[in-house]
């Protein structure tokens, strides 16, 4: 949808490779997410920090004064810009500021910023999330924005932030897995192909939407997109493939890469689709944990990539440098992925705000 063509109502959501005002994160502090590893994670959301904040403010959610003093040492240690962060004194059930946290779009010509108001139910999956439903209206609050109801019918529509990645220019990517299932983790029920495409163009102004299948193996979000397929421009995706015939994702994989031949962008063209290998399995517990290259983040001045101690990661991060304009970086993620997400999960860009002439 080209600039021209939008109304002062009609929203949109940039993507995220374009210029951000911010970073929201939420400081760790669920101990039971990373279990035996809780020391080791805000050295990890340190190395993010310091990252970030070289290109952008971070807005941080912390739990009470004591919580923020324990993330400021940690932020100091790690050499991040303690002048670009905000702190939110804002509790949290838990930390996955990218699926709770709040969604930024754009309003109309001028392109003023707002927050798509969805409703968050822990992936229909877990009991304690009323905190974490708190944060976007928390956040259009305290940055003077409206914050938008997003419904159908007279309901409030669940969605999370990890669920969709857009190209800015009216396509989107989602998978059937993660909203169709009628079965487990339901998050709207009833919902169909039809009413979701009706909320992701009311919502985000997109009016072409690409289903993929299934996502991958141990996400217990049931299949969300950013751990699977993403944007890194307006033609180009790339999606995570695996070798083994006899890996769990291989036959899921093989059929999403299959339904990307056939993918058409919002103006008609084809996809770019450029293959991301996949780390050797990780388990925990006996249990597969989804570790993906794909789960990136783009700040503005780097773009954050999970690594895993594996042989393919140079290969991932080699592949993702020839494809962005800003350096590429791992950051060790194999004790971050016990908590079932990386970066991407971790964090939800604000836009910047447009400049009139």
């Amino acid at each position: 949808m080209s600039r021209a063509s939008r109304n002062d109502d009609a929203l949109y959501m940039p993507a995220e490779w374009k210029r951000h005002a911010a970073t929201w994160m939420g400081w760790p502090h669920h101990n039971a997410d990373w279990p035996g590893k809780f020391a080791a994670i805000p050295w990890v959301y340190g190395e993010i920090a310091r990252h970030v904040t070289r290109g952008e403010d971070l807005r941080l959610l912390v739990e009470n004064a004591a919580h923020e003093a324990r993330a400021r040492r940690v932020l100091e240690a790690a050499r991040a810009d303690l002048k670009r962060v905000r702190f939110h004194r804002w509790r949290t059930n838990r930390g996955w500021t990218r699926d709770f946290g709040p969604i930024f779009v754009r309003r109309g010509r001028r392109g003023k910023l707002a927050i798509a108001g969805f409703r968050f139910n822990a992936w229909a999956r877990y009991s304690k999330y009323r905190k974490d439903l708190k944060i976007a209206a928390r956040a259009a609050r305290a940055l003077r924005l409206r914050c938008l109801p997003v419904t159908l019918r007279g309901r409030h529509v669940v969605l999370e932030g990890g669920a969709i990645d857009v190209n800015g220019r009216g396509t989107l990517l989602t998978t059937e897995e993660c909203l169709l299932d009628p079965r487990v983790q339901v998050r709207n029920p009833g919902f169909t192909r039809k009413d979701y495409e009706a909320v992701f163009e009311r919502a985000f102004g997109v009016r072409n939407t690409i289903w993929l299948g299934h996502g991958i193996a141990g996400d217990d979000t049931h299949g969300h997109v950013d751990d699977l397929c993403r944007f890194v421009n307006r033609d180009t995706v790339v999606l995570i493939q695996e070798e083994h015939r006899r890996d769990r994702n291989y036959k899921a994989l093989q059929e999403n890469r299959e339904r990307l031949q056939g993918a058409r962008l919002e103006n008609g063209s084809k996809l770019n689709v450029v293959h991301l290998p996949m780390p050797h399995p990780l388990y925990h517990g006996g249990v597969r944990l989804p570790a993906s290259y794909a789960n990136f983040y783009i700040a503005n001045a780097a773009v954050l990539v999970p690594t895993f101690n594996d042989s393919n990661d140079r290969e991932a991060l080699g592949i993702l440098g020839e494809l962005f304009d800003r350096p590429v970086i791992g950051i060790h993620a194999v004790d971050l992925v016990l908590g079932y997400g990386t970066l991407h999960c971790l964090t939800q860009q604000q836009p910047r705000e447009i400049r009139e002439a």
